[in-house]
């Protein structure tokens, strides 16, 4: 009797010692892991836990495996698993406008095109079509969060949402009449609305888009920083793009635009810049002291012959930089990998250093970095327990991808968006082995066909 209850106690140790695996509702394995965590880890044979919206472990496929349990696991291997890319700057319905105009200086481009094309066609129902459309560009590529700033933003939002997609949203804000308002007031209001419509949203955050220093008033500036101040969001705006910005601002206010934006008091800790192509020493300290996150915008800039940034000065003062394609009209699409090749290649030949912008670095400012620059780094951006599970698996198999030393090299040097396999945001899994679980991609492609059969007949073209 004694004996067998020694065995008895034994067993309740052992027992002890070896907890049930904890049941959680996705596990992601057998990948290499990039973290981007501040280590810059990179996992082999390793796996994500998560469960509901929030991973909860990151470690060897064999630690997940013995501590966790799932009924719902993809299997990785051989492939890559890394943060969902943060696109810090779009416009996403114009994606129905891409390819409408091409090999055109930025201003050409804006008013003898595309502000047209939109006062002929954009609605919400173009919106709603175009926001779609660039969500199943997304989602096949591999973003997982992106920043906006259009008009109908609610539409945006709603279809955002509804793609399953993490979204920091912009109500734009310009002087003249467009589509959803006819001056910068109306504009304010239509602001204020959407804002209060998305405030405690999961996925949406609504922010304040004043278009840029050159297209809006100091009283409309103003007015737009004070309702963010109000409601506790973000502002985006458009800023130093192009030599025409910087002359206008040393024409108009004696200044560059850094510095009249910052006379304004405009700047602050929730501001993203998109581009920030022409700026001064002086101008990145700014930046800098107000907290300012800014977009690098590479293909744009190139496409248009804007210029290309001071990303390296920038990331060096401490200015976090993200990465972002721009709308697909000046780009020509949103596959952030392809922002992620072009910044690396462009900053080592603007240095003439090939150790400018190595791949880690790159693909820190497509995720964490960008994360940061939007005010998010803290929910995600990185693979780390506690954040938001926003990851995608990036497969490796292909003659193209074949064979792999360095895993960040490849992402940044090798792969392309439709190399993405899975994509997941918020713990659901939006993408499964390519095929997108949330939008109906015929419907969607149909959809966006017919309105560019309108927008053709609107432009003449």
């Amino acid at each position: 009797m004694l004996l067998r209850t020694g065995f008895t106690v034994l067993a309740a140790v052992i027992a002890a010692g070896q907890a049930a695996p904890r049941q959680v509702s996705l596990i992601v394995t057998n990948a290499t892991v990039v973290t981007t965590d501040a280590g810059r880890r990179v996992l082999t044979s390793a796996a994500v836990a998560v469960d509901g919206r929030d991973i909860v472990a990151v470690d060897s496929a064999a630690a997940i495996a013995r501590a966790y349990r799932s009924a719902d696991t993809i299997d990785a291997r051989g492939d890559v698993v890394m943060p969902g890319l943060v696109n810090t700057h779009t416009h996403a319905p114009m994606v129905l406008y891409r390819g409408l105009a091409d090999d055109l200086a930025l201003m050409d481009w804006l008013q003898k095109y595309i502000f047209p094309a939109e006062a002929r066609t954009v609605t919400p129902a173009f919106v709603r079509a175009g926001t779609r459309l660039a969500a199943l560009e997304m989602i096949r590529s591999g973003t997982t969060t992106y920043v906006d700033m259009y008009y109908f933003e609610e539409e945006i939002a709603r279809a955002t949402k509804a793609a399953g997609l993490r979204g920091v949203l912009g109500q734009t804000i310009i002087q003249f009449p467009v589509p959803d308002a006819k001056t910068p007031e109306e504009g304010l209001a239509r602001t204020e609305r959407f804002i209060r419509e998305f405030a405690k949203d999961d996925l949406i955050i609504p922010a304040v888009a004043p278009h840029a220093m050159y297209t809006l008033d100091a009283a409309t500036l103003k007015s737009a920083r004070q309702l963010a101040d109000r409601e506790g969001v973000p502002v985006i705006t458009h800023l130093a793009e192009t030599e025409d910005e910087v002359r206008t601002a040393e024409e108009k206010y004696k200044a560059t635009p850094v510095a009249y934006l910052d006379s304004l008091g405009f700047f602050g800790p929730r501001t993203i810049a998109a581009h920030g192509v022409h700026l001064t020493p002086a101008d990145i300290q700014i930046l800098e002291k107000r907290k300012v996150g800014v977009s690098h915008n590479p293909e744009s800039n190139m496409k248009l012959a804007s210029g290309t940034a001071p990303v390296p000065a920038l990331r060096k003062a401490g200015v976090p930089v993200g990465l972002g394609t721009d709308g697909a009209a000046s780009n020509n699409d949103l596959d952030m990998f392809e922002a992620m090749r072009q910044a690396a290649l462009l900053h080592k030949l603007a240095s003439k250093d090939p150790r400018t912008l190595p791949a880690g670095d790159v693909i820190s400012m497509a995720t964490i970095e960008g994360a940061r620059a939007i005010g998010l780094d803290r929910q995600i951006g990185s693979l780390e327990p506690g954040k938001r599970a926003d990851l995608i698996v990036v497969g490796m198999h292909a003659a193209r991808q074949t064979p792999m030393y360095d895993p960040l090299s490849h992402l940044v040097y090798t792969t392309r968006g439709d190399d993405v396999r899975t994509t997941v945001v918020n713990g659901r899994v939006l993408m499964r082995e390519k095929k997108v679980m949330t939008l109906d991609e015929t419907a969607v492609l149909s959809e966006a066909r017919t309105l560019a059969d309108q927008v053709r007949k609107a432009v003449g073209k």
